[in-house]
């Protein structure tokens, strides 16, 4: 049986847990979920079995007793799939025979050894979850992307200098027209996303056994309450919530 873990890797969090009891809350990522038929699983309190996805910024409430949980940035090759399946639908749930979570037994950290099943029925690209590349164009924005995926290998980049004025005199942009271009690309404004991948950051260094007071600093937020009332947001449960899952 796999042990609760996370995965972090850029466009994908996959977090494999137990006893998840998570409050009504939105988030910018397509969720994936997908338990066992036999397991008590509730989306917004109606019972569900095999995987379902969630869209982006539709809130949701989500009890399960043992499952997986992928969260995807929907302007990536995954989230370009995962919303053609949503054909966009706010959920969407698909029958998935080859449940496999309690008879797997590998000794192995690679993600795609465990979630081949789950890929294989829907018909998705497993590469994407170690290359999850973004869709955007422009390759300014790639370069900034590219920078932000630094924290993702534990080399957070402390975010005083990401204020939209900052990076677009980086990018030889005025301040106005990068938030826009920025907007047209990701599908999203600057100030949420950075909050976004601020918290991924965050939530590196806690599972890098940092406490809730130095991922809030390393990841730039005002203190460990300024983290904790983000992630509930984000969510729906408490950092210690979520450090008990994994």
């Amino acid at each position: 049986m796999i042990k609760p873990a996370i995965w972090i890797n850029p466009g994908v969090v996959a977090i494999y847990g137990s006893s998840i009891d998570a409050a009504s809350h939105s988030h910018h990522s397509i969720q994936v979920i997908w338990c066992k038929e036999d397991l008590d699983c509730k989306l917004n309190n109606k019972a569900i079995a095999g995987t379902t996805l969630v869209n982006s910024m539709v809130e949701h409430q989500l009890e399960m007793s043992e499952g997986w949980v992928l969260l995807i940035e929907p302007n990536s090759n995954l989230g370009a799939e995962l919303s053609a399946k949503l054909a966009g639908e706010l959920y969407k749930s698909f029958p998935i025979s080859n449940f496999t979570i309690n008879e797997l037994s590998k000794e192995t950290e690679e993600i795609n050894d465990y979630l081949e099943p789950l890929f294989s029925e829907l018909g998705l690209t497993q590469q994407f979850l170690v290359l999850n590349e973004n869709k955007v164009k422009d390759k300014r924005i790639q370069q900034l992307l590219t920078e932000l995926n630094q924290c993702l290998k534990g080399d957070c980049i402390k975010p005083s200098s990401w204020r939209a004025s900052e990076v677009a005199k980086q990018l030889a942009l005025s301040e106005s027209r990068f938030l826009h271009l920025f907007s047209e690309e990701m599908g999203i404004s600057w100030r949420p996303y950075l909050l976004w991948r601020r918290m991924m950051c965050a939530i590196q260094a806690l599972v890098n056994n940092k406490s809730a007071t130095e991922a809030a600093y390393l990841a730039g937020f005002s203190d460990s309450a300024h983290l904790s009332r983000t992630f509930r947001k984000n969510f729906g449960m408490s950092i210690r919530q979520a450090l008990s899952l994994f």
